[in-house]
């Protein structure tokens, strides 16, 4: 059973909502505000987080900020209505996705489904010893989709379970363009859509990730208007 933790200092949300996903076999913690929230993370952390980011005492934005210095966590943003800076500011950050206020809580259901399952899939269906078939390399790049550890010129770095999708589905073809619709099927779900700005906003995060153990990295082109594009090097 998967724990979600649920940040919003609107009280009638935090209801509803945790009705909601414990009615769908959840456990839930709720938060009013970032810094009860971050509090309680530094003592054990969720599954996944669902962040709302306008809030009281520590907003959505330095609540994932924390959060992305010592965890890659799933996290979802909920954002105001019409607020794209919001959305594009949070996927750079580090959320994995977004949910619009006001929002039907069965797509919000079907968004954390989608997500813990795309970290199952990072992970894969192994149990037990490692698999060194999975580990992936390519050139100085170092996938192992079962330890969910990526590492580049034998520097590790710290993949959000999107990131790691991305990087995967692009560095498994070296030199082989992916648009950005086949991106959106590797590392969402059918039912889910989101929109070009999206994929966009976290291969910039990804490589800004890299370029912090490698200031020259560069391969991961892009082909303006078709899509992207791993050079290995």
């Amino acid at each position: 059973m998967s724990r979600i933790a649920l940040v919003d200092d609107d009280r009638n949300i935090l209801t509803s909502v945790s009705m909601t996903l414990e009615a769908e076999g959840f456990e839930v913690d709720t938060y009013n505000d970032g810094q009860s929230a971050l509090e309680a993370f530094s003592r054990k952390l969720p599954d996944m987080a669902v962040l709302d980011i306008k809030m009281p005492r520590m907003d959505g934005m330095d609540l994932l900020q924390r959060l992305r210095q010592k965890s890659s966590m799933p996290v979802i943003f909920l954002t105001s209505k019409d607020d794209e800076i919001d959305e594009v500011l949070g996927l750079r950050m580090g959320a994995d996705d977004y949910v619009k206020k006001p929002f039907s809580q069965r797509l919000l259901v079907e968004r954390i489904r989608a997500l813990l399952r795309r970290q199952e899939a990072v992970a894969g269906d192994a149990v037990g010893e490692r698999d060194e078939s999975k580990v992936m390399v390519r050139g100085h790049l170092t996938m192992d989709p079962l330890r969910h550890a990526v590492t580049w010129k034998g520097e590790d770095v710290t993949l959000t379970v999107t990131e790691f999708l991305l990087l995967q589905a692009l560095a498994q073809r070296p030199g082989f363009v992916k648009s950005r619709d086949q991106l959106m099927d590797v590392a969402y779900d059918d039912q889910v859509y989101v929109d070009d700005r999206t994929i966009d906003s976290h291969i910039k995060r990804l490589r800004k990730k890299m370029r912090t153990v490698d200031s020259e990295f560069s391969a991961i082109e892009t082909l303006y208007g078709i899509g992207y594009r791993y050079n290995e090097e």
